[in-house]
């Protein structure tokens, strides 16, 4: 059964597993959430559930917002995500999910979006080299440089490193084990890094490789 749940970002810490070896793992606090929305193949053509996570203020909300809220009879939820999922039949509109729906040993994809860096230069960016340091160098050490770009094609083509926005985009890490389910706190512990800061929202699905 494909599952799915919307977490926030807690932090990282370590855990010890049976023989004694330190895991960096990862704490998000995954859900409640409840569903929002339910999508049919007979309706919409395909099978999926809005999901809707961590609760909010109605003025903060805008009013189609609000009103899309208001029309399942839910509370209002400031953060909505749509998974389509072969077991979305047996869910129904009001439902809540919690973290203990998925268990030790699982694997998951995680989607977040990943840390802001800002403007960056080519070589923070891409790992591009330097010129060398000796004398007469210039104040162009870490300057992106030629492009190379001769008679032919006379131009810099699509997709060349180059300076510009790094981080704040979204990215998704696939196979990370599930190390430990607290459904009390609404814990899941995985096993290594995540993208986004503390407190950033990320999805969790069941993994697609499952390698």
């Amino acid at each position: 059964m494909e599952k799915a749940i919307i977490g926030k970002k807690v932090g990282m810490s370590q855990v010890f597993d049976e023989n004694g070896k330190v895991i960096p793992v990862t704490v998000i606090e995954a859900g409640p959430c409840v569903v929002v929305q339910k999508k049919t193949a007979e309706k919409d053509g395909y099978e999926s559930v809005q999901l809707g996570f961590e609760d909010v203020l109605e003025r903060k909300l805008t009013k189609p917002e609000a009103g899309h809220l208001k029309k399942a009879e839910v509370p209002l939820k400031k953060v909505l995500k749509e998974f389509k999922l072969n077991s979305a039949g047996s869910m129904n509109v009001g439902d809540v999910v919690k973290a203990d729906m998925f268990a030790a040993g699982d694997r998951v994809d995680i989607t977040g979006i990943s840390k802001g860096k800002g403007y960056s230069g080519v070589i923070k960016r891409w790992n591009a080299q330097r010129t060398p340091m000796s004398h007469g160098g210039g104040p162009v050490h870490r300057h992106a440089g030629s492009m190379g770009s001769n008679t032919d094609p006379s131009r810099i083509l699509p997709g060349k490193i180059g300076a510009g926005q790094l981080g704040c985009e979204q990215v998704t890490i696939l196979n990370l084990d599930v190390v430990k389910v607290d459904p009390e706190l609404n814990m899941i512990v995985v096993r290594g890094a995540i993208p986004g800061p503390r407190g950033g929202v990320v999805f969790l699905r069941n993994s697609v490789k499952n390698v």
